[in-house]
């Protein structure tokens, strides 16, 4: 489920400078030309926040993931890998094995 604007804004304030003016500076999986774009993009935001707080992006925000079950594989060199199944009863996290 999304996180409200303000959950959103919340979250992106408690994080480090650095990682706030990032956000801004990446165009997240598009292609760039290059390493430099990236550096040049960043200090001129730099420039442009230094004397304010740095908003949140309108394409930054986050979801609260509410998990009903985990599984943990570890694989071993014949096929008598580990599992275990971690799931919730009552108030808390309960673990069984699982075979391979």
């Amino acid at each position: 489920m999304k996180v409200d604007a303000a959950k959103s804004d919340e979250y992106f304030q408690s994080r480090p400078e650095g990682s706030r003016i990032g956000a801004w500076t990446s165009p997240q999986s598009e292609k760039i030309p290059s390493r430099e774009f990236l550096e040049v993009m960043e200090k001129k935001l730099q420039d442009e926040f230094k004397a304010s707080t740095i908003p949140r992006p309108p394409q930054w925000g986050g979801y609260r993931l509410v998990p009903d079950l985990f599984e943990f594989w570890q694989g071993r060199e014949s096929r008598l890998h580990d599992r275990f199944e971690y799931y919730p009863e009552k108030a808390t996290w309960k673990i069984r094995r699982l075979g391979p």
